[in-house]
């Protein structure tokens, strides 16, 4: 059943909403949209964007200090930076570079392939939308169009001189709804991008808020597992959407609105905050 019935909605609908006007931006620290809230320009937001959410996975002190390494090495200007990198040159700087099992060579990789989606389109918002069809309910289609191009982008050499292979490890960074992948950091990067309330910024304007899909992680997860938000038990994107479809019934308009309150609860353990919405 993907809809929360009359009372339990109405109920659930009053304390989620409480539960989104408490955590605001003083709740930010220590997440990684920080880096991205600190940038002034919507260029410098949504490059950073994609850097920081492809990056958030393992532990809080680990995802900080990976992608300050990354800002570190383009300096003040990050759009401007990747506008120029070469992607060699970049994979040397980042020789040393680790994050659990992604190495500098897959970070230069990502940092090029934006520089030709930004190139081919003005705005990755643009590369975005060449895949992106307004009429489909939610952006399922339009992530799996945008990662099977984005994977399709020259990778500079630095994966040999043939096509980019199937064990690179830049394509960690680019998973799909068509593989069954929650798309965990890709929805993380299109809730920052697209939501224009608390703390999402709202850098894109062509995509609408009411087809964002939950980003799926542990938190989240446990969450929606103990207050009866979804059927399914195993991680994935049917239950991404199983999620969002109900969270749908609280706020058909922005439905992962809640999610940044849901990630907060589950990372300092609010239990007694956790129970009240069963």
């Amino acid at each position: 059943m993907a809809t929360i019935a009359g009372v339990r909605r109405d109920l659930l609908r009053r304390k989620m909403d409480d539960l989104y006007r408490h955590y605001d931006h003083r709740f930010v620290d220590p997440d990684p949209l920080e880096f991205v809230r600190r940038q002034g320009s919507p260029a410098d937001r949504e490059v950073v964007g994609l850097i920081a959410s492809s990056l958030a996975y393992g532990n809080v002190r680990q995802i900080k200090r990976s992608i300050g390494l990354v800002l570190d090495a383009l300096g003040d200007a990050p759009a401007a930076a990747v506008a120029r990198v070469e992607p060699r040159a970049m994979a040397r700087r980042l020789a040393k570079f680790k994050h659990r099992f992604n190495d500098g060579r897959d970070v230069a990789c990502l940092l090029f392939f934006i520089r030709q989606m930004r190139a081919q389109h003005g705005t990755v918002e643009g590369f975005f939308r060449a895949g992106h069809d307004a009429r489909e309910p939610d952006v399922g289609p339009a992530l799996i169009s945008f990662t099977a191009r984005t994977l399709a982008l020259d990778h500079g050499g630095l994966y040999g001189r043939r096509a980019l292979p199937a064990d690179a490890g830049v394509r960690f960074f680019f998973p799909s709804p068509a593989s069954g992948s929650a798309c965990k950091r890709l929805n993380l990067y299109l809730r920052w991008m697209v939501r224009r309330e608390g703390v999402d910024l709202g850098v894109w304007r062509g995509v609408d808020p009411a087809g964002l899909v939950i980003p799926l992680d542990a938190h989240v997860l446990a969450i929606a597992r103990r207050v009866r938000l979804t059927r399914y038990r195993s991680p994935g994107w049917p239950m991404a959407m199983d999620i969002t479809r109900r969270l749908r019934a609280l706020d058909p308009a922005d439905p992962v609105k809640y999610d940044f309150a849901f990630h907060r609860m589950g990372l300092w353990k609010r239990k007694g905050e956790i129970d009240s919405l069963r």
